[in-house]
């Protein structure tokens, strides 16, 4: 029975030189196929950022339209308001170039107890009809 010569280190680094050979060019695929998900990975966050960013300015907006109403009728000391503040009022919610929202519109109502609802309701241009419309209700009791 022969005895399995022991490799010379010539050898071995023919051996392993070989076994090795393509593993650079797999590390190498590896990292940019994991580089371009981390890429693709931010900039759809970076894409929902933008849209929570205008869905809140939105909301925003709708808060203070509704604030200028309320607070037109805290002026007058009363929640019925004239017919053409009311119109001048919906006209600028359903604006959007004078600060108004995409697609918006404003109503109000009163209730018995002199309650004053204002909603006001609107829909983003990348939000599908499907979905719907977003809408912003505050109610107005004065003293």
């Amino acid at each position: 029975m022969r005895l399995p010569t022991p490799l010379t280190p010539m050898r071995r680094r023919r051996a392993t030189a070989a076994s090795e050979r393509g593993t650079t060019m797999v590390e190498v695929l590896t990292a940019l196929l994991i580089l371009s998900l981390g890429v693709l990975g931010m900039a759809a966050l970076h894409s929902r950022a933008m849209q929570y960013s205008l869905d809140a300015e939105d909301r925003n907006r709708a808060a203070l339209l509704a604030n200028e109403l309320a607070t037109t009728m805290w002026l007058v000391q009363s929640t019925s308001l004239a017919s053409t503040t009311l119109t001048a009022w919906q006209t600028k919610v359903s604006t959007q170039s004078s600060g108004g929202l995409p697609n918006g519109s404003g109503a109000v109502s009163t209730d018995a107890a002199g309650v004053a609802t204002i909603t006001i309701t609107w829909r983003p241009p990348s939000r599908p009809s499907s979905a719907g419309s977003l809408q912003y209700v505050t109610k107005v009791l004065l003293p």
